[in-house]
C-alpha cells in the first residue's frame, strides 16, 4: 500500500443561512453519473520532502480551477488520513474566506485512455463543475475522507456541525 500527500483549500463564504463551501465535482468518465461522494475541495498531491503544503494547496487550487485562491486569511484545518483504493491519502487543508464565481472557472485537465484498452487518449477536466453548498448539503456531496474538514470549519466559525 502506498502513501500519498495532498493539500487543498476549502473556500467558504458566509451567507444569511450560514457558511457555504465551494466544492468541485470530480471530472472524468468514472464520476460522470455520480453525485453523492463525487465532490471534493480543490486539492492535489505534493512531495512532503521538497514542497511546502500551503504552497502546494495554492498551486493545486489554481491548476484545478484556473483561478488563484481569493485574497484572505488562511486558517489551518489540519490533516486527515484516509484510504482511497489501495492507497492511504494524507490531506492537509486550509479554510479561506472568499468569493468565486463558479462560471469563471477554467478547469485543468488530465489525460486518460478512454474507452479502456482503446488506445485513444482523451483529456477530461479535473473538476467538471463547481458549486457552492451549505454545510449540510456539502456533507452529502463530499467524499468521506475529506468530510471532517466541514466540522473543523464549522468549529472555526463558531458553529456546531449539524
Amino acid at each position: 500500500m502506498s502513501e500519498t500527500f495532498s493539500a487543498g483549500v476549502l473556500l467558504y463564504r458566509e451567507s444569511g443561512a450560514g457558511a457555504e463551501v465551494l466544492l468541485g465535482h470530480m471530472g472524468g468518465p468514472f464520476w460522470a453519473k455520480k453525485d453523492a461522494s463525487a465532490w471534493t475541495l480543490p486539492k492535489g498531491e505534493y512531495d512532503p520532502e521538497g514542497e511546502d503544503p500551503k504552497a502546494a494547496a495554492a498551486r493545486e487550487f489554481t491548476e484545478e480551477l484556473g483561478l488563484p485562491v481569493p485574497e484572505g486569511e488562511w486558517s489551518p484545518l489540519g490533516a486527515v488520513r484516509y484510504r482511497s483504493g489501495r492507497n492511504h491519502k494524507n490531506l492537509t487543508a486550509w479554510a479561506v474566506r472568499g468569493e468565486l464565481d463558479p462560471a469563471a472557472i477554467v478547469p485543468g485537465t488530465f489525460d486518460l485512455e478512454w474507452p479502456p484498452r482503446s488506445g485513444t487518449i482523451t483529456a477530461f477536466p479535473e473538476l467538471d463543475r463547481v458549486e457552492w453548498f451549505d454545510l449540510a448539503a456539502a456533507r452529502e456531496k463530499l467524499g468521506a475522507g475529506p468530510r471532517p474538514f466541514l466540522d473543523r470549519l464549522a468549529r472555526h466559525l463558531g458553529d456546531e456541525p449539524s
